[in-house]
């Protein structure tokens, strides 16, 4: 698999071969297909790990390879899928908040990571007085992309701050003449002159 966008399609396949799986008539064949897997699961996750320990064996060389495995994007998700990535929940989100703050800040934004509780991921982003809806929804997508490719094992992500903005200032002319007594004469008499 050369890149992550392969990688989502052959999980996408497994999902749809897993549902497959699941509507087997046959109890006994069901059962046996899903036995089958597990088996496979179990194998290739204690293969994983003995892999990993003999290559931290090695000592800090063999430390710094498991590192790099933990920060590759196809690796370390079929590590966290086992339960074997180097580093935790919290400290990956974090990690990712952090390498997208620059990024944020240029479309005038602060994120701050809230917390992580078993597995459930809560940020806040401030917003600059000029940021428009299309900039919320760009920061909102930005983010949840980073949280899912960090933490692909989050169990819920909440992101504070990017509810909707009333326009700073502006009074639409509908507002307008719906107000009680409003004209289109008193509306024109209340506008400033040049």
């Amino acid at each position: 698999m050369a890149d992550s966008q392969d990688f989502r399609e052959e999980v996408q396949r497994i999902g749809a071969l897993v549902q497959e799986i699941e509507s087997i008539a046959d109890p006994a064949v069901r059962a046996a297909t899903k036995n089958l897997v597990q088996s496979l699961m179990d194998l290739h996750g204690a293969a994983l790990e003995k892999a990993l320990e003999i290559v931290a064996e090695a000592g800090e060389s063999g430390m710094h390879i498991i590192d790099r495995m933990g920060r590759d994007s196809l690796v370390s998700s079929v590590l966290i899928l086992y339960g074997l990535h180097p580093e935790d929940l919290e400290t990956r989100v974090a990690k990712a908040v952090d390498r997208l703050r620059p990024q944020l800040r240029k479309q005038g934004c602060e994120v701050e990571l809230l917390g992580v509780n078993q597995g459930a991921i809560r940020v806040r982003v401030e917003t600059g007085s000029h940021t428009c809806g299309s900039t919320a929804k760009t920061v909102q997508a930005t983010l949840e992309s980073a949280m899912y490719d960090a933490a692909p094992d989050l169990t819920s992500l909440v992101i504070e701050g990017l509810e909707e903005k009333p326009a700073g200032g502006f009074v639409g002319l509908d507002k307008l003449m719906s107000a009680p007594g409003a004209s289109y004469q008193s509306v024109i008499s209340g506008m400033p002159t040049e």
